[in-house]
């Protein structure tokens, strides 16, 4: 039994229509707006972050201690929280 399915030539979709690449200066409009929401989720990351790190440091008792657990410098964690939990 072959469950192959038909091949079936449709005329009317012989041709593809030709996409075009819109001008460059709306591409460039377009990569603007990208970058800038790109930019917005990455602050806010960096936010959420230092939050977390500062309860880290919380919980932990010390700043020492979580770039100790996470294997980074104490200076980086104490500027990530310095910098971004104030507002």
């Amino acid at each position: 039994m072959n469950i192959a399915p038909l091949l079936v030539r449709n005329p009317s979709c012989d041709t593809l229509g030709e996409m075009e690449t819109p001008p460059w200066r709306d591409r460039l409009r377009a990569e603007d707006e990208l970058l800038e929401q790109l930019d917005s989720q990455a602050e806010q990351a960096r936010r959420r972050r230092a939050e977390a790190l500062k309860e880290g440091a919380d919980e932990l008792g010390s700043v020492y201690k979580v770039a100790q657990q996470l294997g980074l410098s104490w200076t980086a964690v104490a500027n990530a929280i310095k910098k971004y939990t104030t507002q």
